[in-house]
């Protein structure tokens, strides 16, 4: 491409200059960069919404207890979701926790559930 048709990433206007320049200033690269990486922050935000609010929901089931045993369906019908949560553990017998954050569970069977508190 010769330098008379280059053209600015952003608006298109025509870069004078540099042969290697894709921007005619900082604010159209500032403009694109946040467009181009807008959408996989707004879904980062989305996700770690959804786990602030799992994370809430397990405290608010715990008050002040450590440990507490609760259906499935109380956590659903609080709005819980079941397929986000941050990290899982394994103890010694085979059993695997689902933590959002601090606040977790290990499921009993298909139905009740036993929620627990991290340290």
């Amino acid at each position: 491409m010769n330098n008379l048709n280059r053209q600015c990433f952003y608006c298109q206007n025509i870069l004078r200059g540099r042969s290697d320049k894709k921007f005619c200033n900082d604010h159209c690269r500032s403009a694109h960069n946040n467009e181009r990486h807008s959408s996989t922050r707004q879904q980062v935000r989305n996700i770690n919404n959804i786990l602030r609010r799992n994370r809430q929901i397990l405290l608010d089931c715990l008050a002040a207890e450590t440990r507490t045993r609760l259906s499935r369906q109380q956590l659903y019908t609080r709005g819980f979701d079941f397929s986000y949560h941050t990290h899982t553990l394994s103890d010694k017998k085979g059993n695997t926790y689902h933590f959002c954050y601090d606040a977790g569970y290990l499921s009993l069977d298909t139905e009740r559930l036993l929620l627990i508190k991290g340290r």
